[in-house]
């Protein structure tokens, strides 16, 4: 049966099926309403969330995300692609609407596409970046939600770009997006630098991600695994988010009991240059310096 047949869609000013959607100004609005005020009112109001990081280091960017789509309490799908490839060099994650960010995408492929083709050569990163600012930065107010970071290599070397449908655009070496993020951030921010090698960028990234799935209601499946190299993007891998997590608790960390036998372990006589010097009798305070 027909989507049409099902919805009971007719197209304007026409008795037959037409698979076309209306023009820009043909959308059926009550009278007396602005389009903004409407959609804001009587608009989906439906809960989502979601996991996306990237960073930027020595030997390229690292994108990662987890593959669960949310509506409100239900999971629409397990094993959704969060890390959308743009071209060779460029590709960036998907936060917010899922229909948005697909659509956004498939404009900015087209419009980097046709500047290559008028210029000889694709645009840079940062080119890329503002582009999709720009574009749907016109569209502010509309209950438009992409949020995006842009993973790519040019001329430049390695670049990371932050984007969102209101026009913001900001540059930095880590971002991430969702309702994941904060839990994401608290991995990232302990374990990243600069001139870590790429077997550890990798483990950072899963780990990252496998923890925010754990803490965040919204985020779970799977994680998927990019690199952005100086030869194109590659897809490591993807894991089991439950299977990554459980293997970080595993290594090795100090515990409870391992902090509390540390605490009760008294300091050795000699240490620090001086004698160790006792507590008077009754006296609960810690003792004094040696001078």
């Amino acid at each position: 049966m027909a989507l049409q047949d099902v919805c009971k869609w007719q197209a304007p000013d026409t008795q037959e099926a037409s698979p076309h959607l209306p023009q820009a100004g043909g959308w059926a609005v009550p009278q007396g309403w602005a389009p903004q005020t409407f959609l804001q009112i009587h608009g989906p109001r439906l809960a989502h969330g979601t996991t996306t990081l990237a960073f930027r280091f020595r030997h390229g960017v690292i994108a990662a995300a987890d593959t669960r789509s949310s509506c409100g309490d239900y999971v629409a799908c397990p094993a959704s692609r969060k890390v959308i490839p743009v071209h060779q060099h460029l590709l960036g994650t998907a936060s917010g609407t899922s229909a948005d960010c697909a659509t956004w995408y498939r404009v900015l492929q087209r419009e980097l596409r046709l500047r290559a083709l008028r210029e000889g050569q694709l645009p840079s990163v940062a080119g890329a970046a503002r582009l999709l600012s720009v574009m749907m930065s016109r569209y502010r107010g509309l209950d438009l939600c992409v949020a995006t970071a842009l993973c790519g290599w040019d001329r430049s070397g390695p670049a990371l770009f932050y984007v969102y449908s209101d026009g913001t655009c900001l540059q930095g070496d880590i971002f991430s997006v969702g309702s994941g993020s904060p839990y994401a951030y608290g991995v990232l921010d302990g374990g990243y630098h600069y001139d870590m090698s790429t077997q550890e960028a990798y483990a950072l990234a899963r780990h990252a991600v496998a923890h925010a799935t754990h803490r965040d209601a919204y985020s779970g499946g799977s994680v998927d695994l990019f690199h952005v190299r100086e030869s194109g993007w590659e897809y490591v891998s993807c894991n089991d988010a439950w299977v990554l997590y459980s293997e970080l608790r595993k290594l090795p960390g100090p515990g409870p009991e391992q902090e509390r036998e540390e605490e009760a372990t008294p300091d050795r006589a000699g240490e620090g240059g001086g004698p160790s010097v006792a507590p008077a009798p009754g006296d609960s305070k810690m003792p004094a310096e040696a001078l």
